[in-house]
C-alpha cells in the first residue's frame, strides 16, 4: 500500500489504538529488523502500517518468517540483508544471542545508518554474562560487540503497550519512551520514530546514561507519561543496578515458572 502522502490519516487497530502520525519527512523509510520476537514483530506490524518498507530477519532464516511477512507486508530476509536494509536497523534479540551475530555484520553498512538496541539482560534467560555482571552497561556491551554506536530504545515497554497504546500528540496521559545513545543526530531520528508510533519521545542523554532504563529501574515497563518518565529517570540510582537487575530477573523467573 502506498502511503507516500504529504500527511497521513489516522488508522485504527482492532484494539482501538491510534497508529497514524504526521511525519512527512519520514515517509517510506527503509527499516531493517534483526529479531522477530515480541518487540521485533510488533515494530514490524506498526511500521508497515505507517507505510515504511520493513525487512525482518531471525536466526532461523527467512523461510520461518513467511507468515509474519504475509500478515504485515514486511520482507523476510537474512540477518545480513536486514543489516543493509536501509536507514535504520533494529537489533532486538536476547542478550545471549548478540555474540552469535556475524562478526562483520555492520562492516559495510554506511555510518549514517542508525542502529537501535532494544535488548535487556536477564540472567535467568541469558545465562551469566561476566562483562555485564561487572558493570558494563547493556547497550555499551552490544555496541562493543557489533562495532557500531547504538541507540537504546523500545526496551522498557511491554510489546502489548507498544502495539496498542500509541495515541495522538497532545493526548492527556500519552505514554512516553526514553531514548538514550550517541551520536545526538541518531538519537534525534529515533525520537522522531517514537513520536510517529504515538508516544512522547524523551531524550535520555548519551549511551552512558542508558543504565537509567535498564530492567528493574523506576522507568521500566511502567507506561508513564512524559513527566513521569523524566521523574523516573532522575530517581534511578546507579549504585542500585544490581538490585534493579535482581528484581527484574526474579519477576521473569516467576513468570516463566507460571507458564509451565
Amino acid at each position: 500500500m502506498n502511503r507516500n502522502h504529504a500527511s497521513r490519516t489516522r488508522v485504527e487497530h482492532p484494539t482501538g489504538a491510534w497508529s497514524g502520525a504526521h511525519f512527512p519527512e519520514e515517509c517510506d523509510m527503509k527499516i531493517g529488523i534483526i529479531g522477530a520476537g515480541l518487540i521485533g514483530g510488533t515494530l514490524a506490524r506498526r511500521w508497515t502500517k505507517l507505510g515504511h518498507e520493513v525487512s525482518i530477519a531471525n536466526s532461523r532464516g527467512p523461510q520461518t518468517l513467511r507468515d509474519l511477512a504475509k500478515e504485515t507486508g514486511a520482507k523476510a530476509v537474512t540477518v545480513q540483508e536486514a543489516a543493509k536494509a536501509g536507514e535504520v536497523v533494529i537489533v532486538t534479540i536476547p542478550q545471549k544471542a548478540v555474540p552469535d551475530l556475524p562478526k562483520d555484520l555492520f562492516a559495510n553498512v554506511p555510518k549514517d545508518v542508525v542502529v537501535i538496541d532494544t535488548g535487556n539482560y536477564y540472567p535467568v534467560r541469558d545465562g551469566s554474562i561476566p562483562d555485564l555482571e561487572k558493570g558494563t552497561l547493556e547497550s555499551e556491551w552490544v555496541s562493543q560487540l557489533i562495532g557500531r554506536p547504538v541507540i537504546k530504545a523500545f526496551n522498557n515497554i511491554f510489546f502489548q503497550s507498544l502495539g496498542e497504546k500509541g495515541t495522538p500528540k497532545g493526548t492527556p496521559g500519552r505514554v512516553a519512551l526514553p531514548v538514550a545513545g550517541d551520536p545526538p543526530e541518531h538519537r534525534a531520528k529515533v525520537l522522531k520514530l517514537v513520536e510517529e508510533l504515538g508516544f512522547d519521545g524523551i531524550d535520555a542523554g548519551g549511551l552512558a546514561d542508558s543504565w537509567r532504563q535498564q530492567p528493574g529501574t523506576p522507568v521500566y515497563t511502567q507506561d508513564f507519561d512524559a513527566p513521569g518518565v523524566k521523574k523516573a529517570l532522575a530517581e534511578a540510582e546507579r549504585s542500585r543496578l544490581p538490585e534493579y537487575r535482581n528484581k527484574a530477573n526474579d519477576w521473569l523467573k516467576n513468570f516463566l515458572e507460571s507458564q509451565k
